[in-house]
């Protein structure tokens, strides 16, 4: 499959509205709670020592606005800071930013410059106008690094669920100019990866029995690849950050929950990153369902192992 068809099947697709904002922490609250009582939805409340920044365009496409929230520490030293762009999930069709202002509040309380942001969902565009909004995204942050405080040198991305895949294709795929037709004088390469329970690899069998059910018409995968993986092996294999690992490729740090189906792909990719000498780490967080960092009380380790992991691979350049 070829770089122009990727991006002339992006273009070509008519614009639609967004999809329905289903996939929320409400939502998800409703379905887990049976099983898990002690859940709590984790605040979004911005406290005083945090400024948020909220509805920021950070590219238009056609008549659609992306936006972005940003969440910035109020106090605290004056040096440049590190960044980590947040993006959500919802099965690439749904979903909404706010399901990541939680993390990214306790992230600016922990001296990091936060951006959640909303991009192409798979009714409006197919794969791979996500990755191009999230390249966008983290070009835009990089862009406004002088008048937010943000070290440039310093951007990691992140995500959950779909958003976790995004995050990882978007930093596995630095300096792939297909994934980047935005392109332009500022980079759009992070600098660390934080993958929080998302597929690794669309490809392999197991992974198919979920993504590729034939009940499912179409599935989320499928609605976003536009076909079945015997239709578009292709767009399967090249969605699959695994097969874009390089020795080039930043840290990455993969949070897990007890659910194997939405990591899958994550331990081959685990180990072509060893050997290849790229730092990695796997975090997993027992007895959790899929979608556990948007509640209490499974947030605070989530953010404590994002946090430890970036202040040691997410250093100021000497």
């Amino acid at each position: 499959m070829g770089v122009g068809f990727l991006l002339a099947a992006c273009a070509a697709q008519p614009a639609q509205a967004p999809a329905p904002e289903s996939y929320t922490a409400e939502t998800t609250y409703a379905k887990l709670v049976p099983k898990y009582p002690f859940i709590r939805i984790a605040s979004r409340t911005v406290p005083r020592t945090v400024r948020a920044v909220a509805d920021v365009t950070y590219v238009r496409r056609g008549a659609h606005d992306l936006k972005l929230d940003l969440y910035l520490p109020v106090a605290g030293t004056t040096a440049p800071r590190p960044a980590i762009v947040f993006v959500h999930g919802g099965g690439w069709r749904t979903g909404v930013r706010a399901n990541f202002a939680p993390m990214a509040i306790r992230m600016a309380e922990r001296g990091y410059v936060a951006a959640t942001i909303s991009y192409r969902l798979s009714p409006e565009a197919p794969y791979p106008a996500a990755i191009h909004d999230a390249k966008a995204a983290v070009r835009w942050v990089r862009a406004h690094a002088g008048e937010y405080g943000i070290d440039p040198g310093r951007i990691a991305i992140a995500g959950g669920s779909a958003g976790g895949q995004i995050a990882a294709l978007t930093g596995v795929t630095n300096g792939e100019p297909h994934f980047d037709p935005d392109g332009g004088p500022v980079s759009s390469d992070v600098q660390a990866i934080v993958n929080i329970d998302g597929l690794s690899d669309f490809t392999s069998e197991e992974a198919r029995k979920y993504e590729d059910d034939p009940a499912k018409q179409p599935s989320s995968a499928g609605a976003w690849f536009g076909g079945r993986y015997a239709e578009k092996a292709a767009l399967w294999r090249d969605a699959s950050p695994l097969y874009h690992v390089k020795t080039t490729t930043p840290p990455i740090l993969f949070i897990v929950s007890a659910q194997r189906r939405f990591s899958l792909g994550r331990e081959e990719m685990a180990e072509k990153l060893r050997r290849l000498g790229v730092p990695n780490r796997v975090v997993p967080v027992p007895d959790t369902p899929h979608s556990f960092w948007l509640f209490d009380p499974w947030l605070a380790p989530t953010v404590e192992a994002t946090d430890g992991f970036l202040r040691e691979y997410l250093r100021p350049r000497l």
